[in-house]
Protein backbone atom coordinates (compact mmCIF):
# COMPACT_ATOMS: atom_id res chain seq x y z
CA UNK A 1 0.00 0.00 0.00
CA UNK A 2 1.45 3.36 -0.98
CA UNK A 3 0.54 6.55 0.80
CA UNK A 4 -0.36 9.46 -1.41
CA UNK A 5 0.02 12.81 0.28
CA UNK A 6 -1.91 15.65 -1.32
CA UNK A 7 -0.53 19.17 -1.36
CA UNK A 8 -2.12 21.31 1.29
CA UNK A 9 -3.41 24.58 -0.17
CA UNK A 10 -5.21 27.61 1.17
CA UNK A 11 -7.21 30.49 -0.17
CA UNK A 12 -5.37 33.76 -0.79
CA UNK A 13 -7.28 35.40 2.10
CA UNK A 14 -5.95 32.80 4.52
CA UNK A 15 -2.41 33.15 3.20
CA UNK A 16 -2.59 36.96 3.44
CA UNK A 17 -3.79 36.67 7.03
CA UNK A 18 -0.90 34.35 7.89
CA UNK A 19 1.54 36.75 6.21
CA UNK A 20 0.03 39.74 8.05
CA UNK A 21 -0.84 41.70 4.92
CA UNK A 22 -4.00 43.28 3.52
CA UNK A 23 -5.28 41.00 0.74
CA UNK A 24 -6.58 43.78 -1.52
CA UNK A 25 -3.09 45.33 -1.61
CA UNK A 26 -1.40 42.13 -2.82
CA UNK A 27 -0.61 41.49 -6.50
CA UNK A 28 -3.43 40.13 -8.68
CA UNK A 29 -1.68 36.79 -9.24
CA UNK A 30 -1.58 36.27 -5.45
CA UNK A 31 -5.26 37.20 -5.04
CA UNK A 32 -6.47 34.97 -7.86
CA UNK A 33 -4.55 31.77 -7.14
CA UNK A 34 -4.25 29.29 -4.34
CA UNK A 35 -1.24 29.11 -2.06
CA UNK A 36 0.36 25.84 -1.07
CA UNK A 37 1.93 25.31 2.34
CA UNK A 38 5.36 25.16 0.64
CA UNK A 39 4.72 28.47 -1.16
CA UNK A 40 3.62 30.09 2.10
CA UNK A 41 6.76 28.86 3.85
CA UNK A 42 8.87 30.23 0.99
CA UNK A 43 7.09 33.61 1.17
CA UNK A 44 7.78 33.75 4.91
CA UNK A 45 11.41 32.68 4.58
CA UNK A 46 12.29 34.76 1.50
CA UNK A 47 9.67 37.51 1.09
CA UNK A 48 9.57 39.04 -2.41
CA UNK A 49 9.83 42.81 -2.78
CA UNK A 50 6.05 43.35 -2.90
CA UNK A 51 5.64 41.54 0.42
CA UNK A 52 8.48 43.48 2.05
CA UNK A 53 6.95 46.76 0.85
CA UNK A 54 3.48 45.83 2.13
CA UNK A 55 4.83 44.84 5.53
CA UNK A 56 6.86 48.04 5.76
CA UNK A 57 4.42 50.61 4.35
CA UNK A 58 0.97 49.02 4.36
CA UNK A 59 -1.91 49.28 3.99
CA UNK A 60 -2.10 47.02 7.03
CA UNK A 61 -5.03 44.80 8.09
CA UNK A 62 -6.81 45.55 11.37
CA UNK A 63 -4.86 43.06 13.53
CA UNK A 64 -1.58 44.67 12.45
CA UNK A 65 -2.94 48.20 12.91
CA UNK A 66 -4.17 47.29 16.39
CA UNK A 67 -0.81 45.77 17.34
CA UNK A 68 1.14 48.78 16.05
CA UNK A 69 -1.10 51.13 18.04
CA UNK A 70 -1.09 48.96 21.17
CA UNK A 71 -4.86 48.52 21.27
CA UNK A 72 -7.34 45.71 20.60
CA UNK A 73 -9.23 45.17 17.35
CA UNK A 74 -12.42 45.92 19.29
CA UNK A 75 -10.82 49.18 20.45
CA UNK A 76 -10.24 50.16 16.83
CA UNK A 77 -13.89 49.41 16.07
CA UNK A 78 -15.08 51.47 19.05
CA UNK A 79 -13.02 54.38 17.72
CA UNK A 80 -14.52 53.98 14.26
CA UNK A 81 -11.27 52.86 12.62
CA UNK A 82 -12.50 50.23 10.19
CA UNK A 83 -10.31 50.86 7.13
CA UNK A 84 -6.79 49.51 6.69
CA UNK A 85 -4.14 52.09 7.53
CA UNK A 86 -0.69 52.72 6.11
CA UNK A 87 2.38 52.93 8.31
CA UNK A 88 2.39 56.70 7.72
CA UNK A 89 -1.21 57.02 8.94
CA UNK A 90 -0.44 54.88 12.01
CA UNK A 91 2.56 57.06 12.88
CA UNK A 92 0.43 60.20 12.44
CA UNK A 93 -2.17 58.78 14.85
CA UNK A 94 0.57 58.03 17.39
CA UNK A 95 1.86 61.61 17.09
CA UNK A 96 -1.61 63.13 17.44
CA UNK A 97 -2.39 60.97 20.48
CA UNK A 98 -6.19 61.31 20.29
CA UNK A 99 -8.16 60.73 23.47
CA UNK A 100 -9.65 57.45 22.21
CA UNK A 101 -6.17 56.03 21.55
CA UNK A 102 -4.98 56.80 25.07
CA UNK A 103 -8.18 55.35 26.54
CA UNK A 104 -7.91 52.15 24.49
CA UNK A 105 -4.21 51.73 25.33
CA UNK A 106 -5.07 52.03 29.02
CA UNK A 107 -7.85 49.47 28.61
CA UNK A 108 -5.50 47.10 26.77
CA UNK A 109 -2.85 47.45 29.50
CA UNK A 110 -5.45 46.62 32.17
CA UNK A 111 -6.60 43.56 30.20
CA UNK A 112 -3.01 42.32 29.89
CA UNK A 113 -2.36 42.92 33.59
CA UNK A 114 -5.50 40.98 34.54
CA UNK A 115 -4.57 38.12 32.18
CA UNK A 116 -1.12 37.93 33.77
CA UNK A 117 -2.66 37.92 37.27
CA UNK A 118 -5.01 35.06 36.35
CA UNK A 119 -2.19 33.10 34.73
CA UNK A 120 -0.04 33.51 37.86
CA UNK A 121 -2.94 32.50 40.10
CA UNK A 122 -3.58 29.38 38.00
CA UNK A 123 0.13 28.48 38.04
CA UNK A 124 0.18 28.78 41.84
CA UNK A 125 -2.89 26.58 42.04
CA UNK A 126 -1.18 23.93 39.87
CA UNK A 127 1.94 23.90 42.08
Amino acid sequence: MTSHQSTQTMKPATAAKKLGVYLEATPAEFQEGVVSRAELNELQANPPQWLQDLRRNGPHPRPVVAAKLGVSIAGLARAGVTEPLTTEQIEALKQEGPEWLERERTTQAEVRKEAARIKKKNAERQA
